[in-house]
């Protein structure tokens, strides 16, 4: 061990302040080397003995990627017999850690082209572009396998709700709609079930993704819960037979277009009256009380109320346990925002399938951590749900949604 520690210490006195891990590590790893391999051979270097095994032949050179940067390593040889270290045996835990930085580099948006320095930033020789592509082809089948995943039972809830990103198209850069779609099962809990691409809103886009869900297993859905998107309400009527909740939210900033900015806190809170009541019935005529207030100052306000009611309250016909996170898109707010940072990163996609890859692997990320969390909506209210009487209103309700 003498020679192991007078090694150790030239190594500490060659290495400058901003340098001193790596020449260290690479010293110790050595010894590691030469000492598994004195096992093997049953003497040590340049060492008389009648136990031994075979002799040692040279070295060859290799380079380890760590934290501390790239080390450059002599692994023994051995005449008779092979023999190679542990620590670099392939796809070892350093190894894997390069692809993971990798992975999440390409998942946070960073470009290819980017991620070599990324590495290089670490103090690693850097990666070439091809094998960056060739690594990140793994994360493109986890989400393309999660996206098109089966789904069974019954899911109540839908959620949907759009992103708008930009990509290149024809030489042009165009705006792209990416509507993510959350549903709640039976069991209470929430799941992320599907993702589209599209250039618009009209009906036709909607009723293919809501098609696509269908076959991939989504029954049962008796609520659609979203922002007012042109041709949504048709597409919902036609494909799922559902009842439309209008997002409260984005209708209450829609009706205080109507009314002076100095008013909006008068009307919004006067809006709030008609969702603080305990039924249908009651928010409706608390609804409709206030249209009548405003008329006179503002009739478009007052024309909207009226024309739109329906859809606002559709939520109040359903279980009072679940009604808090029913009446609005809220749920997918930081779902949302988690989206359009990621997307940020990056600014304009290259093509949609790049904003597939990216969004989804954020989904995907998301919808694990979700599957560790409690039930999303109390279950008691599931079986209230299947046994309530809502079918006279939803005669009433889904023509005025059309």
């Amino acid at each position: 061990m003498t020679e192991d520690r007078m090694a150790l210490i030239e190594a500490i006195q060659k290495a400058d302040d901003g340098n001193f891990l790596r020449p260290l590590a690479a010293t110790v790893l050595q010894i590691i080397m030469d000492a598994d391999v004195e096992a093997l051979v049953g003497a040590g270097r340049h060492e008389r003995s009648d136990g031994r095994l075979t002799y040692r032949n040279g070295y060859r050179d290799r380079t380890l990627e760590t934290r501390l940067g790239s080390l450059n390593l002599r692994i023994p040889k051995l005449r008779q017999g092979t023999y190679f270290p542990g620590f670099l045996e392939p796809r070892r835990t350093v190894e894997k850690a390069l692809v993971s930085v990798i992975q999440e580099a390409w998942i946070g948006g960073v470009s290819t082209r980017r991620v070599d320095e990324l590495v290089q930033a670490m103090g690693m020789t850097g990666i070439s572009k091809s094998s960056v592509s060739k690594l990140c082809k793994d994360i493109e089948e986890r989400v393309n396998s999660f996206l098109t995943r089966p789904l069974e039972g019954e899911w109540p809830y839908l959620w949907l709700d759009a992103t708008y990103l930009k990509v290149r198209a024809a030489g042009r850069i165009v705006s792209v709609a990416a509507i993510i779609a959350v549903a709640v099962n039976t069991d209470g809990r929430r799941e992320i079930v599907g993702l589209h691409l599209g250039p618009s809103e009209a009906e036709v886009f909607w009723s293919d993704f809501l098609k696509s869900l269908k076959a991939r297993g989504l029954t049962g859905i008796k609520l659609v819960i979203s922002d007012a998107h042109e041709g949504l309400k048709a597409a919902i009527t036609r494909v799922l037979g559902a009842t439309w909740q209008r997002c409260r939210v984005h209708w209450t900033r829609n009706a205080l277009a109507y009314v002076p900015k100095g008013q909006h806190t008068m009307v919004a809170a006067a809006l709030r009256q008609g969702f603080q009541q305990p039924d249908h019935a009651a928010a409706r005529a608390a609804l409709l009380h206030v249209a009548d207030m405003m008329r006179p100052r503002w009739p478009k306000l007052a024309d909207f109320i009226i024309d739109s009611e329906a859809d606002v309250l559709a939520c109040m016909t359903f279980p009072s346990q679940h009604r808090t996170k029913l009446h609005s898109t809220n749920p997918l707010e930081r779902l949302n925002k988690e989206v359009k940072r990621r997307a940020d990163v990056v600014g304009i996609f290259p093509n949609e399938d790049s904003i597939v890859r990216l969004i989804g692997a954020v989904l995907l990320e998301a919808n694990d951590d979700w599957q560790l969390q409690h039930r999303y909506m109390q279950i008691e209210g599931m079986a209230e749900l299947n046994s309530g009487p809502r079918d006279d209103y939803l005669l009433e309700a889904t023509p005025r949604a059309a």
